[in-house]
């Protein structure tokens, strides 16, 4: 069985407030924290950065073989660029000191949470499909492998990475689950032995 968690119910089987932002608010907001550098390591703690590097000809020639292949693209990027940009005019005097706050806190606070405990939707969205209970591990049972029960079933969450890998450095006694972290959410995988277990226990 595979099914997606978006990033909204996320929130919701977490009991988590999504907050709403005028459209394009956000982009703008994204783009004054570039600027004030508000959300930088030394301000909210450390955040990993992405890096692209591009390497080959000279721009000259590059630029050349680009325009050739597609001489209109830079006057329509432009164009579409300057409609946003007026898109952006529209809003901007919806944004104040307290929609900014919102936004702040539920990058720093609210999204770092979720990050942290997506797990336990997992777990809730699964009890949630068979209606059965779900609970998570203890520290005793973590160190076994175990990060939580369905109904009285233990499992372990996994990466699917995880089951990619040639050699696992662990011996895991009990079900995995594995997931998958998408743009706009998580793709869980139940491998079938478990999801037959689990129709057995809920009667479905």
């Amino acid at each position: 069985m595979e099914f997606k968690i978006k990033n909204e119910e996320i929130r919701k089987l977490l009991n988590i407030e999504t907050p709403e932002f005028p459209k394009y608010a956000t982009q703008i907001i994204n783009l004054a924290n570039q600027n004030a550098q508000a959300t930088r390591p030394k301000v909210v703690g450390q955040m990993s950065e992405l890096i692209k590097e591009f390497t080959g000809k000279s721009i000259e020639e590059w630029e050349k073989w680009y325009m050739d292949k597609h001489p209109e693209a830079i006057d329509e990027a432009t164009k579409k660029i300057v409609e946003m940009i007026n898109n952006f005019r529209e809003v901007i005097s919806q944004i104040d000191e307290n929609l900014v706050r919102q936004w702040v806190r539920d990058l720093v606070i609210i999204k770092t949470f979720i990050g942290l405990k997506f797990q336990e939707a997992i777990l809730k969205k699964i009890a949630d499909k068979f209606k059965l209970n779900y609970k998570l591990s203890t520290p005793e049972e973590e160190s076994k492998g175990i990060d939580g029960y369905v109904g009285n079933i233990p499992v372990s969450l996994k990466p699917i990475t995880y089951k990619q890998k040639e050699m696992l450095p662990e011996e895991i006694a009990v079900d995995i689950i594995y997931y998958e972290k998408k743009k706009d959410g998580l793709k869980v995988i139940i491998p079938p032995q478990l999801e037959e277990k689990l129709r057995q226990l809920s009667n479905i």
